[in-house]
């Protein structure tokens, strides 16, 4: 048997890898990593983090166990013995995965019965596996053209359509699959992808809704829910879906980053830190998430605090080769360096006696100099335009980065 691995970071599903047979009754084990878009219809202008809702986007396994597979003996597939023999070779063939075998002898089965819907499907199967999307989608329009009653194939039809780019059939063929078995969730789940992507975020959180009251147990469509919720502006039900997912798996690194992400745009600094320490105990190397619990911090005065976390964010993003979000995390740490200093010295002017008109002149000199960083950076929203400015700004990722 086998599935479909697909890696793209643009939802275009491309890699293909065969698994074993017991392997395809799980869900889909690629990722794909996306960051939420529309950001700015929910992001509070007084916080500074870098909104981070991202998750773990995979695409269902097909269904390759098709019906009367396992019990072919007792249901014969055609009357005449010698197509019912081809059929029975090729779902033998099948299930021990030669597909080449396979597909000969459903072609033989046709040869003799064209309107075996069930030869067809299998065929969209192997094509589907691997990467033939053409011929697959021919094959599974031919067999529901022959059966309009193989949920299966209308779910399977809609992975090929997704992977082509076909969204818009992709939608039709997993609703009409779940008319025909509204209890399969894979169909929620898929369909709940590609109405996010299409950009129809209340229909897609329905579909990851209904994905998780049948399944509770699935996180992805959980974390995804939240994403769709939190860019829908509705915080509250977004926190109780991201809280499911650490429920359901409390190492969840990408969970607790985007939790902390919500809280601090809340104005809920406290439970904020405590969720970016918790992405980074998961995830030591998770530059975004040191990234936003410096800002965090330095938001609520713990200046040195979120020194050390910007040095960790600018010691991962460099070995990442982000060069960009480098420089921009030294930026940060230079000036909260100053802001430091310039603490120090007030501390130290308040705690010694009154000095002389000459001594007040050298203090307030160099206090002007640490405060006035030599050059101004990149008009990037990335740091502190003013001292006057006692937050940072919010700082967007690129949305057209996937």
């Amino acid at each position: 048997m086998g599935t479909l691995t697909c890696k793209d970071l643009n939802h275009k599903y491309r890699d293909t890898t065969m698994y074993k047979q017991q392997q395809i009754k799980q869900w889909f084990c690629g990722l794909s990593s996306i960051t939420c878009q529309h950001i700015s219809d929910w992001q509070k202008p007084h916080l500074g983090v870098l909104c981070a809702a991202s998750a773990f986007l995979v695409l269902a396994a097909p269904v390759v166990n098709l019906p009367g597979s396992k019990l072919l003996a007792q249901t014969p597939i055609s009357r005449d013995l010698e197509t019912a023999s081809f059929y029975q070779q090729g779902v033998t063939r099948y299930n021990r995965s030669d597909w080449q075998g396979a597909e000969n002898a459903f072609r033989q089965a046709l040869q003799r019965e064209p309107n075996l819907a069930m030869a067809r499907a299998y065929l969209g199967n192997i094509y589907l596996m691997q990467n033939r999307l053409d011929v697959a989608v021919q094959e599974y329009g031919e067999a529901i053209r022959l059966n309009p009653n193989l949920g299966e194939t209308y779910y399977n039809l809609g992975l090929a359509l997704q992977q082509q780019g076909k969204k818009e059939g992709a939608i039709t063929a997993y609703r009409q699959a779940l008319v025909i078995d509204p209890r399969r969730v894979e169909a929620y789940y898929n369909l709940g992808l590609v109405l996010y992507e299409q950009g129809l975020l209340q229909e897609a959180i329905a579909a990851y809704q209904d994905a998780v009251n049948l399944e509770p147990s699935k996180i992805n469509a959980h974390h995804n829910l939240a994403i769709a919720l939190q860019q829908t502006g509705k915080m509250e039900e977004a926190i109780v879906a991201y809280r499911e997912v650490l429920k359901l798996d409390p190492k969840n690194a990408a969970a607790y980053s985007s939790l902390g992400s919500l809280m601090a745009m809340q104005g809920r600094p406290e439970e904020a830190i405590a969720a970016y320490t918790q992405a980074v105990r998961q995830d030591p190397k998770n530059a975004l998430a040191y990234y936003n619990l410096g800002i965090t911090l330095y938001n609520q005065g713990e200046l040195q605090k979120a020194s050390n976390a910007f040095k960790r964010a600018q010691e991962e993003y460099s070995q990442q080769g982000n060069l960009e979000q480098t420089e921009k995390t030294e930026q940060l740490m230079q000036q909260v360096a100053q802001k430091i200093e310039e603490q120090k010295l007030q501390q130290r002017q308040a705690s010694t006696p009154k000095p002389t008109d000459n001594s007040t002149n050298n203090l307030l000199e160099k206090l002007t100099q640490l405060t006035a960083p030599k050059e101004q950076p990149a008009n990037s929203g990335a740091v502190p335009v003013s001292d006057e400015q006692k937050q940072f700004p919010p700082i967007f990722p690129n949305t057209n980065s996937r």
